[in-house]
């Protein structure tokens, strides 16, 4: 079965190595690249000696311990990775606040204190008392879940920074086993002062300690070098009797990590209907900045958030040369700054990294006279926007996708809201099944 896999992202060389692991011919995949490098949304890029990850800080971290120990053998073993205790805080106004928002009530100036414990407090006595079901879309969930208090101070600023649009017009779907909901008690706890933790799943992580985030796809791309075509932009995409036809050339399967709303500008023939579902999927792209400091000492921290307004475009700040001593010069530090955009839209123009550095600068993050230089990095797709008909387009595309034997993989092209370590046990999943499905012909 001569099998093409599109894009050399995480997902696409995941599945080609369990694929070459359970016995496949290499010989009869093709991964299609369009990028001079393999690697997609894992990428790293290096100047100047200062290492960062251009779509945003990453760690290494999976609840599925053989999906992490395969990720770490890909790039060297345990010995090419560092392991990093997670220290994370948000930076309200001049302090720093415990993460999760609602673990460190306690560290808030008075009034705020007050107004985040009381509106938790009567959002929780609402939902027990009347059993009302979550609301459907993000705005009223976050009422609804949070109170009052903490959407006004946290919780609606900085989602407003991410999303880019009303969050009324975001579905609550997306949020369902991604925030774990902090008993009341921790949080009346976290007021007074009495330090309570949440999100402990992640409280260690790994990073490699060469070459960024990108050592883990390198390893993967160093063992099917030779399959992968870089520079190579899928053209046209043609449904055949005998399978399918890639910018002309024959395979009797196709797997697509492309994004899925870029599909209809390269299917020869898809429904009106379904190509409408796929065109208007929502999603945001992400510019992110390196910023090399000169300076030694950082702040012991892994990342933050930043949700005032005063603070710039920025939402999340990775101290970057933090995760690897090889991540900066000796002597140096340096921060990797993300900022959302809407998905479509133009990217911000030259102005948005003085205004990126006067926000930091701001927050008392840095000082101008440190910085060094920046280097900037635009990523297309980079978060799926769960609008209130994400799940009905999603469907229809899937149902069509699965009649014409097209089958999608990755963060975009199932347009799922997943990290790595998912992203690699879904391809290790799919490849099982085409190992499979190989053996019956």
């Amino acid at each position: 079965m001569k099998l093409a896999i599109l894009g050399a992202g995480i997902s696409g060389m995941a599945l080609a190595r369990t694929l070459t692991e359970g016995g496949w011919d290499p010989a009869d995949f093709v991964l299609f690249e369009a990028a001079s490098v393999p690697g997609g949304l894992c990428r790293s890029r290096a100047v100047d000696g200062f290492t960062y990850d251009i779509a945003g800080g990453h760690i290494l971290y999976s609840k599925d311990q053989q999906v992490m120990d395969w990720m770490k053998n890909e790039a060297g073993g345990p010995p090419a990775f560092v392991s990093c205790q997670r220290n994370t805080k948000i930076r309200f106004e001049d302090r720093w606040v415990h993460y999760p928002f609602e673990n460190g009530l306690g560290d808030l100036p008075v009034q705020a204190n007050f107004d985040c414990l009381a509106g938790y407090v009567q959002a929780w006595h609402a939902r027990d008392a009347s059993g009302s079901p979550a609301p459907s879309d993000f705005g009223t969930w976050i009422l609804w879940r949070f109170g009052k208090g903490i959407a006004q101070h946290f919780m609606d600023p900085y989602n407003e920074k991410i999303w880019k649009r009303p969050l009324t017009e975001i579905s609550s779907d997306w949020v369902a086993g991604r925030v774990p909901d902090a008993p009341v008690e921790d949080v009346i706890r976290s007021a007074v002062g009495i330090r309570t933790e949440g999100y402990t799943h992640q409280s260690s992580f790994f990073y490699p300690l060469n070459g960024g985030f990108q050592a883990i796809t390198d390893g993967m791309a160093t063992r099917i070098s030779d399959r992968i075509r870089l520079n190579t932009r899928v053209e046209t995409l043609q449904r055949t009797p005998a399978g399918w036809e890639v910018n002309g050339e024959a395979f009797d399967l196709v797997v697509s990590t492309l994004p899925l709303d870029r599909l209809p500008s390269l299917l020869t023939e898809v429904p009106g209907t379904v190509a409408q579902a796929m065109q208007t999927l929502e999603y945001n792209g992400l510019v992110s900045f390196l910023v090399a400091l000169d300076r030694e000492e950082q702040p012991d921290l892994s990342w933050i958030y930043l949700p005032h307004e005063s603070q710039g475009p920025a939402n999340r700040v990775t101290y970057m040369s933090g995760y690897s001593p090889n991540n900066a010069p000796e002597g140096k530090s340096s921060l990797l700054v993300e900022i959302t955009c809407r998905g479509g839209a133009p990217y911000p123009g030259q102005s948005l990294e003085r205004e990126t550095l006067a926000g930091l600068e701001a927050a008392g993050l840095l000082s101008r006279s440190e910085v060094l230089f920046t280097d900037r990095a635009q990523v297309p797709h980079a978060y799926v926007v769960f609008d209130h008909d994400y799940g009905i387009r999603r469907q229809a595309i899937f149902d069509w996708m699965a009649g014409v034997d097209l089958i999608p993989l990755g963060r975009f092209g199932r347009y799922e809201y997943d990290n790595s370590d998912l992203c690699v046990a879904k391809a290790q999943t799919l490849g099982g099944e085409l190992l499979a499905r190989a053996k019956v012909g």
